[in-house]
């Protein structure tokens, strides 16, 4: 059996993985898996963990906030804003929790940043513009 490149690349670093026997991600429509010959895929992969196996047999998860995944034959190129890679399923799940609850929180300040800006502008807007009306 042949194997797959997988080349993961991120705006911090890029990594090239060979030997790929198998890879198993999620996207929109569900689970799928990918083994080396497969027909040209272009996806994009939701919030959660893919995994490949290596020719030793043994299992790496990935953990990616999204992704966009471009595979065909013998190659997998995948595209994400930062990634973590392990080969401990335990280990990289609460590393992945800790990145969503991370994210929620930022999310959220950011909200309410937006939030206070708006009403901000609105009240500067009705303060100068309340003469003009």
């Amino acid at each position: 059996m042949t194997a797959m490149v997988l080349d993961l690349r991120s705006p911090a670093r890029t990594e090239r993985i060979e030997g790929v026997r198998s890879f198993v991600g999620r996207d929109a429509s569900g689970s799928f898996g990918l083994l080396p010959g497969h027909e040209r895929l272009l996806t994009v992969l939701v919030l959660g963990l893919a995994r490949f196996r290596l020719e030793d047999a043994a299992w790496h998860y990935l953990a990616v906030p999204g992704a966009v995944l471009d595979g065909e034959a013998d190659r997998i190129v995948l595209a994400t804003r930062h990634y973590l890679l392990d080969t401990d399923y335990d280990r990289i799940s609460r590393r992945l929790d800790e990145e969503i609850a991370r994210e929620e929180k930022d999310a959220r300040a950011l909200r309410s940043s937006l939030s206070r800006m708006d009403e901000e502008l609105l009240r500067h807007l009705w303060e100068t513009g309340a003469e003009s009306w």
